[in-house]
């Protein structure tokens, strides 16, 4: 017997898709509601686990509806689509999300603090308006070079050279299509400055959080690193250990056992968070490179450098990368600081 009713929430801008469920998991009601009740719906029900769906706004609802008292899970899509049955409606997609909270060793997504959220939504913009700044310049690129003017790859080639070829009134660019590129140009160069600002201010934020900053001690940790590190992982709860944490992300060998036999293999590169993962490997590689250029002063710097001699700079970096995890989900587990030995 379930200890608790389970309301299950299926959420859309305007209407919400309400599935309840008894202890006995018979269905009360699935009936919709306006989003401008959802408040006003939740003050008046008993204590319940409100299982959402992870999608824009849940991690909003789930912070209220933890305010009012319930116990609350964030289901992955992908698992609820799992136990749909029929077509895809709303009536059947909060029935879904009712029946998958009820499921043993369910893996629920972590309900972010809005101070998480704030440093994962500077990440995402940073990401967006780079990528923005980087199709841009291929466009740039790719239609000058249909005019016999090559540009060098890289950024710092493309502000060097963009300038100079829009003012060579003798480079065979005809000017019936020079204002187009100048215009699209200032536009790369707004990214730019706007991708500058951003990244500061992500800078402030993670330092102004004492629980962020204490992450950049960390050997191959920046400002980056540690504001999706401690996007990602909160305040460590959500996971039991440092090794599902690190699973989590996506940094833990890939597992095939039958029969009593276990087999190993790399990470795998489409499961976890790839976007932080390939973060977390670039800044190992980086402190790789610090120590090619100078001696250990840790035992953990020397653990790396012996790492390097015996599986390589590849290894190393994702190896670093795991430990890192795995580090930062004790520190903010047990809200210390990291002490390198």
């Amino acid at each position: 017997m379930n200890k608790h009713n389970v309301i299950a929430v299926d959420l859309a801008k305007r209407v919400f898709q309400i599935c309840v469920l008894d202890k006995a998991n018979k269905v009360i009601s699935n009936k919709e509601i306006r989003a401008t009740r959802f408040h006003q719906f939740l003050a008046r029900q008993p204590t319940s686990l409100l299982a959402f769906e992870a999608c824009a706004r849940a991690h909003h609802w789930a912070r209220i509806a933890e305010n009012y008292g319930h116990q609350v899970m964030i289901i992955p899509a992908q698992v609820t689509a799992n136990y749909r049955q029929g077509q895809k409606t709303d009536h059947n997609d909060a029935l879904a999300i009712a029946v998958a909270s009820r499921q043993p060793s369910l893996k629920t997504v972590g309900i972010k603090s809005l101070d998480q959220q704030s440093l994962q939504t500077n990440l995402r913009l940073m990401q967006h308006v780079s990528d923005q700044r980087t199709a841009t310049g291929n466009s740039l690129r790719g239609l000058i070079a249909e005019f016999g003017i090559e540009i060098p790859q890289g950024i710092s080639a493309l502000k060097r050279h963009m300038p100079t070829i829009l003012e060579d009134a003798e480079n065979g660019l005809p000017l019936s299509c020079r204002d187009a590129l100048y215009e699209v140009w200032q536009l790369w160069l707004k990214l730019e400055r706007s991708l500058s600002q951003i990244e500061g201010k992500l800078v402030e934020l993670v330092i102004a959080l004492p629980v962020s900053k204490r992450l950049l001690a960390l050997e191959g940790v920046g400002p980056k690193n540690a504001a999706a590190l401690y996007a990602e992982l909160g305040n460590g709860s959500h996971f039991n250990n440092g090794r599902n944490a690190a699973a989590c992300i996506g940094l833990t060998p890939k597992q095939h056992s039958s029969g009593g036999q276990v087999t190993l293999g790399g990470i795998g590169r489409h499961c976890g968070n790839q976007r932080l993962r390939s973060t977390l490997i670039t800044g190992a590689h980086s402190m790789i490179q610090a120590l090619s250029r100078r001696s250990a002063k840790t035992v953990k710097e020397q653990w790396i450098v012996d790492l390097v001699a015996r599986r390589g700079k590849g290894r190393a970096a994702v190896a670093l990368a795991n430990k890192n995890v795995r580090t930062a989900w004790a520190m903010l587990k047990n809200n210390e600081s990291y002490q390198a030995v």
